[in-house]
């Protein structure tokens, strides 16, 4: 099957440049990331993808990072030895297997410009295929200059779009990453697909109460119907017990919609342990998600569903239990030491308010 454009995308700068640039959310999040481990000389990241003609046009997708362990060499240049490109090649060969090598990138402070020639020469001898991308980031402030190669030369390209979808063997990396550096969590925390579940609870309560209100239904016409006959039977041969056979039809009718009602505004089967009906509190949540071993069959989880525990091999120390006081400032802070991680940690438990956190949760940390 012919692969289609990303439909889930942010567009950055001016896109009518060819090739057209697309990169995968947890790449962009792990080279903002590096961005922060800089430390007074150039810091290297080898990019994985595809280039392909898609629509009669070029397209080159970003879907995974390898960090270069060695990029600076003789002085103030950059020099990326034969080592380095082994490495870069064996790593992408481990969690990358199906993409191949499209580029790299570059953090550091300065201007590229400074850095036109040598960087052109390097691209030349180790990323020289057509169309393939140099990434240029400013360490400082977080500023980037995407480059394409053609025509033999690095041209400078007006923008790019970031798109999301799955992606474990990027969020593999990222965390096997982590463990190799020696940041540990100091809690227990659960698979990022909790999130998702909870989700997927509500629905499921919701449908069920449905289901009751339309079996309750059900039951009482079949009743109506049964007593209705009865009552036909027993006076269709005497006129003058008509009237109470009318009255005694409203009063059943009467009966049969107030426990419907009621049905459709309480839920018996969703109580707080107060014995409030229907509370969505994060408690209640997470109580419930327990019980939810995983979706039902053929059920969307969306763009930023996340993968099993035993698909990424996570262990206990790769995540955070959220407790009283904490935020995503503190959390960034105690797992990292700064807090230059919330923007991650929000991308990686798909939060679209880092302030809608809860004591008990349990984050991925990236």
């Amino acid at each position: 099957m012919e692969k289609q454009f990303p439909k889930n995308v942010r567009q950055i700068g001016n896109v009518s440049d060819e090739p057209k640039i697309y990169v995968e959310d947890y790449v962009d999040t792990y080279v903002n990331q590096m961005k922060g481990r800089y430390a007074d000389h150039p810091l290297g990241i080898a990019l994985a993808g595809e280039i392909m003609i898609q629509d009669g046009q070029p397209v080159v997708y970003i879907s995974g990072a390898v960090r270069m362990k060695e990029v600076a060499g003789d002085g103030v240049d950059i020099v990326l030895s034969e080592e380095t490109i082994r490495q870069v090649e064996e790593d992408r060969k481990r969690y990358f297997p199906s993409e191949e090598i499209v580029g790299w990138c570059l953090i550091e402070d300065g201007k590229p410009m400074g850095r036109h020639r040598e960087i052109s020469k390097i691209h030349t001898r180790y990323f020289s295929k057509d169309q393939s991308i140099f990434i240029w980031k400013d360490a400082a402030d977080g500023e980037e200059v995407f480059y394409a190669f053609k025509y033999g030369e690095l041209m400078q390209m007006g923008g790019h779009y970031i798109y999301y979808e799955k992606n474990p063997a990027m969020q593999n990396y990222m965390i096997s990453t982590r463990k190799k550096i020696g940041v540990t969590p100091s809690e227990v925390v659960e698979d990022r697909a909790a999130k998702d579940f909870r989700s997927a609870v509500r629905e499921r309560m919701e449908s069920k109460t449905e289901r009751q209100s339309s079996r309750f239904v059900y039951a009482a016409s079949i009743l109506l119907v049964v007593v209705v006959l009865a009552i036909g039977i027993s006076t269709l041969n005497n006129y003058d017990k008509m009237e109470a056979v009318q009255t005694s039809l409203e009063t059943l009718t009467r009966s049969v919609n107030q426990p419907q009602q009621q049905a459709e505004t309480e839920d018996p089967d969703v109580e707080n342990s107060e014995g409030e009906a229907g509370t969505d509190k994060p408690d209640t949540v997470k109580q419930e998600t327990e019980q939810v071993s995983a979706p039902e069959d053929g059920q969307d989880t969306g763009a930023d569903a996340a993968v099993s525990q035993e698909e990424l091999n996570l262990s206990e120390e790769d995540y955070y239990t959220v407790k009283k006081g904490d935020t995503l400032d503190t959390i960034s802070i105690k797992v990292y030491g700064d807090s230059s991680h919330v923007d991650a940690i929000c991308r990686m438990n798909g939060l679209s308010d880092g302030n809608l956190i809860f004591i008990g949760q349990k984050l991925l940390l990236p």
